[in-house]
């Protein structure tokens, strides 16, 4: 495995233990965990920000997404899937920015990023659809979160 991806995996790993409640951020849609983050691109090292074309600013945060797929034996599997979404502020009247997602993989561990600008102390409303399963309807995803630019 290239380096740049293992790193790139280990702050993407970092990213979903970020934040006040320091847990996994996912939506479980019955046998799918849908795995979401979003950590400011400065926090990424340099190298992995290159190689991925990712621009590190204090200004630009980073959105994974990834899907598993649990078995019944209780493995799980990473799935390659699309997904579509929106960022802006909490009001219903604040403008929505879509996020133009793009796949990176890790071997066979796929997962969608898109990168966003941010504003110092702004909580931000992400709302994604996830075409998780081609036979269903996509897995509707909202959260929200808070941003602080490093000074």
């Amino acid at each position: 495995m290239k380096p740049g991806i293992l790193a790139f995996m280990a702050v993407s790993a970092l990213a979903l233990l970020s934040g006040p409640a320091a847990a996994q951020q996912y939506e479980q849609i019955g046998n799918h965990q849908i795995h979401y983050s979003a950590v400011n691109t400065s926090f990424l090292p340099e190298a992995v920000a290159s190689e991925h074309g990712i621009p590190r600013s204090n200004a630009m945060a980073l959105l994974n997404v990834s899907v598993l797929e649990e078995h019944d034996d209780g493995t799980t599997r990473a799935l390659p899937v699309s997904v579509n979404g929106t960022v802006g502020g909490l009001s219903s009247s604040d403008k929505r920015t879509p996020l133009n997602f793009r796949t990176l993989r890790s071997g066979d561990a796929p997962s969608q990023v898109a990168v966003f600008r941010i504003h110092d102390d702004e909580a931000m409303r992400f709302d994604l659809e996830v075409l998780h399963d081609r036979n269903a309807d996509p897995a509707k995803v909202s959260f929200i979160q808070r941003f602080y630019i490093d000074r």
